[in-house]
């Protein structure tokens, strides 16, 4: 694969990670229009009505003026998220997104989670939490050393697992 196609390949999948990794200098907004900036051509007005729909998306309606670290967990979460969507990518990676939230802020990062799911997005989920696994999951891998040692729909995981790794993980 050279290197155009590598970055084109690139640019089709948006990553949240865990920390959101939102850059504190810049307002949500900002941080959001980042990628759109650097990638898409759009004057001050699309770019406006652009950000400002993703962040409706994932819930933050009105909160492109506040600075990250005035923003919950589950608010800075779903900001990495819209940033992502900026993209319109193909398939979205998230990585532990309800780790460290209460579990009032981790219902609402699952729900704008569900709300995309259900609009048909591919999202990649990458969970330790086996009951988020099963809620919005219709496909379960389960890596251990790196390797698939598992995988199919989640009931079938959760409830019949093949692998004694797997049972063994289902229990603590």
């Amino acid at each position: 694969m050279d290197e155009r196609e590598r970055e084109r390949w690139r640019m089709g999948v948006g990553v949240v990670f865990q920390n959101a990794a939102l850059l504190g200098s810049l307002s949500v907004f900002e941080n959001v229009a980042l990628p759109l900036r650097m990638h898409r051509k759009l004057d001050d007005s699309e770019l406006k009505v652009l950000v400002e729909d993703l962040l409706s998306q994932v819930a933050l309606d009105g909160a492109g003026g506040k600075m990250p670290q005035e923003l919950s967990g589950g608010m800075r979460k779903r900001a990495g998220l819209a940033r992502a969507l900026a993209m319109n990518p193909k398939a979205i990676l998230l990585d532990e997104p309800t780790s460290t939230l209460d579990p009032e802020l981790e219902q609402e990062v699952v729900q704008v989670i569900k709300v995309l799911a259900n609009e048909g997005r591919t999202m990649i989920l990458v969970t330790h939490d086996m009951n988020l696994a099963y809620d919005i999951s219709d496909h379960v891998v389960f890596l251990h050393e790196g390797r698939i040692l598992e995988e199919g729909s989640p009931q079938t995981m959760f409830e019949t697992p093949k692998s004694d790794r797997l049972r063994q993980f289902l229990k603590s």
